[in-house]
């Protein structure tokens, strides 16, 4: 699933052959998406311009000059930069086409959105309850601290919880309660603030190493295919059950908190 990294790669990835274009028409071949694609931006989007393209939590948004389209990656969503007149793949579902170019949307599973909104799209119904960005000055270990106070669930559930903090999913949680040393089925109210500003600081860490991981395999999107992939990041917990761990050399360990897979080491992290 593209998490947090590979939307800000995405977004960082496009802008640039977006910015200040103009739209010239789109194309739906499939707009039974998780949610249906608006019949209407047929009409409203050609000529408008691209003002800015952003991200908020795993949401893109193109800022138009009246309205921002809104795009969610879902399962197995991917954009891609391409000739306008390229063929399309069976789950190319929509174009946005500027000139010789256009925005292509893939999305094999269906779980992603093309939405669109005329006001504000941080106040969008799927936006406006979400937590702070992980990367923001408003989010660290005082933040943390407060938010689990009154908190009994499993750390990691907690930093996992959008609208506690937005982008920390499974594999980073799991490698950032590792780095501080916490482990994921702790109690989140039994957690002092030092080391709640030692966990907020390796969430920081951890999800800048994969965008900058991320946006030295994913810089092609003028690939047709797509093949340059998501980043692909050396992990030091995640998926590595019975591995040794790096730090002392104790079997990583797996256990299911909150459904999820989480991996830790039993010895380094309490």
């Amino acid at each position: 699933m593209p998490e947090l990294p590979e939307v800000e790669t995405t977004r960082s990835g496009i802008e640039p052959h977006l910015l200040g274009k103009t739209i010239q028409g789109i194309v739906i071949r499939q707009p039974r998406l998780r949610w249906p694609i608006p019949q209407s931006l047929k009409q409203c989007l050609p000529g408008q311009q691209v003002l800015a393209v952003e991200r908020r939590a795993k949401y893109l948004f193109l800022r138009l000059t009246q309205g921002t389209v809104i795009i969610h990656l879902g399962m197995s969503g991917s954009l891609r930069v391409l000739p306008a007149k390229s063929q399309p793949g069976k789950h190319d579902h929509v174009d946005l086409i500027f000139g010789k170019q256009c925005l292509r949307l893939h999305d094999p599973r269906r779980f992603g959105a093309l939405l669109w909104t005329v006001v504000d799209p941080n106040k969008h119904k799927l936006i406006q309850h979400l937590g702070p960005e992980p990367l923001s000055s408003k989010f660290d270990g005082h933040y943390l601290y407060h938010l689990s106070c009154n908190r009994r669930i499993a750390i990691k559930n907690l930093i996992m919880d959008s609208k506690a903090v937005v982008g920390v999913g499974n594999i980073y949680a799991s490698e950032s309660l590792f780095r501080a040393g916490i482990h994921p089925a702790r109690q989140s109210n039994r957690i002092a603030l030092k080391r709640y500003m030692l966990l907020a600081d390796k969430i920081k860490q951890v999800l800048q190493e994969a965008i900058i991981q991320g946006g030295t395999t994913l810089k092609d999107f003028q690939h047709e295919d797509g093949s340059a992939g998501y980043f692909a990041q050396k992990l030091q917990v995640y998926g590595r059950e019975n591995a040794p761990c790096l730090h002392c050399e104790h079997p990583i360990m797996r256990r299911v908190i909150g459904q999820r897979s989480s991996f830790y080491c039993p010895n380094c992290q309490h």
